[in-house]
């Protein structure tokens, strides 16, 4: 019993290790050709939008709107996949074959 209470207080280190490194990782999407790039942590936090300036119409705030809305989109996606596998790498051997991360909030 003290053996499995140990193994799981490693588990729990590590995975907060790796939770802190994700932050520092990042994933870029884009949306409309390149013309909204966002870019995110592997905390899924956004942390840069670029517009192209081309996109900017007046006359069509709607379909900017649309670009950023799928370009976040895109980049959450992509960065809860990068978190997925970073933490699947991390923990190694000590989680149970096929378990889902994402029920343990990654």
């Amino acid at each position: 019993m003290q053996d499995m209470f140990g193994k799981m207080m490693d588990m729990q280190k590590k995975m907060n290790a790796a939770q802190e490194e994700l932050k520092d990782k990042t994933v870029t999407a884009e949306a409309g050709g390149g013309m909204v790039t966002v870019t995110a942590n592997g905390a899924q936090e956004i942390t840069g939008i670029e517009i192209d300036p081309e996109a900017v119409d007046p006359d069509d705030l709607e379909l900017l709107e649309d670009l950023v809305i799928a370009g976040v989109n895109k980049a959450l996606e992509d960065a809860s996949e990068m978190a997925q596998n970073e933490m699947k790498k991390s923990m190694g051997g000590m989680l149970p074959q096929g378990m889902d991360l994402s029920q343990l909030g990654l």
